[in-house]
C-alpha cells in the first residue's frame, strides 16, 4: 500500500509538473505572430513540439513506476552505450553539468525560459543524466548517484549567482552596491582619492568586512570589473573553507569532502551571511579538539574579532566552541567526563569574554582607557530601540514575500527533520546535557536573529538569521560524524519519506539560485527579448545599457562636474562614489560626509542633531553640484517593498534636498540624477523635519 502511494505520489507530481511547464512554454510562444490566434510558425511548431516531448515524459515516467519490466529493452540499451563510451563518458558529464549554466546565465534564452517550472523540468533531467553517466554498473543508477547529481548542480547555481553582477559597468547595480565598493576602498586604497592625509575618512561599514572587501586595492590598477569578481569570491570561498574545516574529519575521502564541503556551502548562503562571521566560525570549527594552550587564546581573540565585525556576534564563537566540545564528547556509561565539561565550559567563557571584555583591553592596550568599553545589556537594548522595529517582516510582507518566519523554517525544516529523526532512530545519540548544549544556544541565536531581522532597513532576506545558521550546520557536523555519515552511506534502505526530506534539502538552496539565474549583457537583443517576455518595455528588462548610453552618461557627468568647479563650488557625490574610486571621473575634491547609506541610516534613527549641519549645508548650497540616485517624493506604506525606508529617506533627505537643490538633469539610463541650488528655495525651513 505504501509503495502504490508513493509512486502514485510521484507521477502526479511529475505531470504537474510537466503540465505547468507546458503553460509557461505557451505563455512564450503566443503573441508571436498570427497562426490560431497568435502563433508564429516557428514558436507555434516549437510549442507542439514540446508538449509532445512532455507527454512522452511523464508516460515514460508512468511505465517506469509500474511497468519497469516494458522499459527494460530500453534501460540494457542505454546501460551498453555508456559502457562502450568508457572515459568519454566524463566528457558527457561535464557537458550536461555546465549546459543549464550556460543557457540560463550566459545566454539571452536565460530571459525567454525564466517559468520556474520550466527550469526544474531541464534541472531535472540533467540530474537525471549525470546520474546515469556517472554510475558504474548494471543499472541506470541509484539513490546515491542522484543525490550526488543534486548537490553537485545545486552548488553549481549557488556558486554561479554571485558572479552574474561581474562587469566593467560603471555604474551601481543596486541601491548600495556602488557606494559600498567606495567603503571597501577606503582602508587601503585612500590614495585614490583627493583628500586631505591629516582627515579621517569614515565608511559606514565594519572593519572586518571593510578589510576583506577592500584587500585587492592593494594592487594597483584595480578595475571596477576586478573588484566585482573579488567580491563575489568572498561570498563563495569563505563558505566553501568552513565547510572544509567543519568536516575534515572526513578529508582522507576526498570525493566525501567534497560533497560535505560543498553542502555547508549552499545552506549557508540561504542567509547569505557576511565573509567576517563566517571566517571566525572558519576559527572555531579549526580550533574544535585542539589544543588548549592553542585554543584559548585564538578563540579570545576570535571572539573579539566577531565583536568588532558586529557587536551582536560577541558572543558566537564561545557559544560555538561550547557546543561542538560538550555535543561532540564522548559518552563513558552515558555521561560526560569531567575532562569534557571543564574542557567545553573553559573554551566557551573565554571565547565569550574575548568578545565582551576585548574591546576594553584593545583600547587600553593602545593607551585610551575611554576607548573599547565593554558593551553592556543597557547599551545593546539603546542600539535595538534606536530604530523602529517592524514586526509584521515576520510574517508575509511586500519586502521579504513569505516572510521572516516562513522563509526560515523552509530553509532549515528539511536539516531539522532529519536531525530528529536521527536522534529518534538512535543512529546519533547524545544524552541530556549534550541536547540541552545544541538547543539552547541555537535557541538564543534564533531569538536574536528574529528581533534583528524586524528593525527598520532589514527584513529583505535571512542575513540576520547567521548566528543561527551556522549554529545549526555546526550540529549537522556533529550529527554527520556521530553517526550520520554510515546512515547516508545506506540511504537506499531510508524510508522514501526521509529520502524526499533529504531531496529537499539538496534543492531547496538551488532551486532559489535557479530562479534568478540570468544575463544583462544583450542589450542589443532587447526588443525581440521584450517580445518573448511579454516586457512592458525595454527598459524593463533591466539589461545594463549599451556602451555608447553608458559613455554618454559619463561624460554629461563630466562636463556638468567641469562646470560646478569653473563655478568654484563643490561637489558632493552623495551616490555613485565608486566613479571616483576606480577613476571613470578624475580630479574631483572628494566630499567625505553626507554618503547615501549613511544618511539612511541616520534617517532610520530620525536622528536631528546630525540632520541639522546637513541642512545647514543644503541651505547655504555648499554643493554646486549633487551627484544623486534620482529623487521622489512619495510616501508609501506597508504594502510596497521597503516603505518605512522610503519614508524616512523621504522625509530626512529627499524632501530637504529637493526644496534646496533641483534636478538639472536625470539620465534615467543609469540611474543618475544631477541636481543644481536652486536660484530662489521657497519657504524650506518650514519643509524640514
Amino acid at each position: 500500500m505504501k509503495e502504490n502511494f508513493s509512486r502514485s505520489s510521484l507521477l502526479i507530481l511529475m505531470v504537474y509538473l510537466v503540465t505547468k511547464s507546458c503553460f509557461g512554454f505557451q505563455k512564450i510562444a503566443f503573441g508571436t505572430g498570427i497562426l490560431l490566434g497568435g502563433y508564429s510558425l516557428k514558436w507555434g511548431a516549437a510549442f507542439v513540439i514540446y508538449v509532445v516531448v512532455c507527454i512522452f515524459m511523464a508516460a515514460f515516467s508512468a511505465l517506469a513506476l509500474w511497468q519497469r519490466e516494458i522499459l527494460q529493452p530500453i534501460v540494457e540499451k542505454l546501460i551498453a552505450f555508456r559502457e562502450r563510451l568508457g572515459h568519454v563518458r566524463w566528457l558527457a558529464v561535464l557537458l550536461v553539468f555546465i549546459s543549464p549554466l550556460w543557457f540560463f546565465q550566459f545566454t539571452p534564452w536565460g530571459l525567454v525560459f525564466s517559468d520556474i517550472y520550466i527550469r526544474v523540468l531541464v534541472w531535472f533531467l540533467v540530474i537525471l543524466a549525470f546520474a546515469f553517466f556517472i554510475k558504474k554498473g548494471n543499472a541506470l543508477f541509484g539513490w546515491a548517484e542522484f543525490f550526488v547529481a543534486l548537490l553537485l548542480t545545486s552548488s553549481e547555481f549557488v556558486i554561479a549567482v554571485p558572479f552574474m553582477n561581474v562587469t566593467d559597468y560603471p555604474f551601481s547595480l543596486g541601491w548600495s552596491e556602488g557606494n559600498r565598493m567606495w567603503d571597501y576602498s577606503i582602508m587601503f586604497g585612500r590614495h585614490l582619492y583627493n583628500y586631505p592625509a591629516d582627515k579621517q575618512i569614515y565608511a559606514l561599514i565594519d572593519v572586518g568586512r571593510q578589510f576583506i572587501g577592500g584587500l585587492p586595492f592593494i594592487m594597483p590598477g584595480l578595475t571596477i570589473g576586478m573588484e566585482r569578481f573579488w567580491i563575489a569570491l568572498t561570498v563563495i570561498l569563505p563558505y566553501l573553507l568552513l565547510g572544509m574545516a567543519a568536516f575534515r574529519f572526513v578529508r582522507a575521502d576526498r570525493k566525501i569532502w567534497l560533497l560535505a564541503t560543498l553542502w555547508a556551502l549552499i545552506f549557508l548562503k540561504q542567509g547569505p551571511i557576511h565573509p567576517p562571521l563566517v571566517l571566525c566560525a572558519v576559527i572555531v570549527a579549526l580550533l574544535w579538539r585542539s589544543p588548549l594552550w592553542v585554543a584559548l587564546p585564538i578563540i579570545a581573540l576570535t571572539g573579539y574579532a566577531a565583536e568588532e565585525s558586529r557587536y551582536t556576534w560577541l558572543f558566537a564563537p564561545g557559544m560555538w566552541i561550547g557546543m561542538l566540545e560538550l555535543a561532540g564528547a564522548a559518552l563513558q556509561t552515558k555521561r560526560l567526563t569531567i575532562n569534557s565539561w571543564s574542557r567545553a565550559i573553559l573554551l566557551g567563557l573565554v571565547g565569550m569574554a574575548g568578545g565582551y571584555f576585548g574591546p576594553k583591553v584593545a583600547g587600553l592596550l593602545a593607551g585610551n582607557s575611554a576607548a573599547g568599553v565593554a558593551i553592556s545589556a543597557s547599551s545593546i537594548a539603546a542600539n535595538v530601540s534606536d530604530q523602529p522595529l517592524l514586526w509584521y517582516r515576520l510574517l508575509p510582507n511586500a519586502t521579504y514575500g513569505i516572510g521572516i518566519l516562513a522563509g526560515l523554517l523552509i530553509a532549515v525544516s528539511p536539516l531539522i527533520i532529519i536531525l530528529v529523526y536521527l536522534t529518534a532512530s538512535k543512529k546519533w545519540v547524545l544524552n541530556v546535557w549534550q541536547g540541552l548544549a545544541l538547543i539552547a544556544p541555537l535557541l538564543a541565536f534564533l531569538g536574536v536573529g528574529l528581533i534583528a531581522s524586524t528593525k527598520i532597513g532589514g527584513g529583505g532576506d535571512l542575513h540576520n538569521m547567521d548566528m543561527f545558521l551556522i549554529g545549526l550546520m555546526f550540529v549537522a557536523v556533529l550529527a554527520w560524524q556521530k553517526g550520520g555519515k554510515e546512515w547516508l552511506a545506506t540511504i537506499d534502505l531510508a524510508p522514501l519519506s526521509i529520502k524526499f526530506i533529504l531531496l529537499l534539502l539538496f534543492a531547496l538552496p538551488g532551486l532559489r539560485s535557479l530562479q534568478v539565474m540570468r544575463s544583462f549583457d544583450f542589450a542589443e537583443d532587447a526588443s525581440w527579448l521584450a517580445a518573448l517576455t511579454d516586457a512592458p518595455t525595454e527598459k524593463s528588462l533591466d539589461m545594463y545599457p549599451a556602451q555608447a548610453v553608458t559613455d554618454a552618461a559619463l561624460q554629461t557627468i563630466r562636463e556638468e562636474i567641469a562646470l560646478a568647479q569653473s563655478q568654484g563650488g563643490e561637489v558632493l557625490f552623495m551616490d555613485q562614489r565608486q566613479l571616483l574610486t576606480f577613476g571613470f571621473i578624475t580630479d574631483v575634491p572628494l566630499v567625505a560626509e553626507y554618503e547615501k547609506k549613511l544618511l539612511m541610516d541616520e534617517a532610520l534613527s530620525s536622528n536631528s542633531a546630525y540632520f541639522e549641519i546637513f541642512y545647514s549645508d543644503i541651505s547655504a548650497q555648499r554643493f554646486a553640484l549633487i551627484i544623486s540616485e534620482p529623487l521622489r517624493s512619495p510616501i508609501k506604506d506597508s504594502s510596497y517593498q521597503f516603505g518605512e525606508e522610503n519614508n524616512a529617506w523621504v522625509k530626512w533627505v529627499s524632501n530637504p534636498v529637493l526644496c534646496y537643490y533641483e534636478p538639472k538633469t536625470t539620465l534615467k539610463e543609469v540611474g543618475v540624477q544631477l541636481l543644481v541650488p536652486k536660484l530662489e528655495p521657497t519657504d524650506c525651513p518650514a519643509q524640514l523635519p
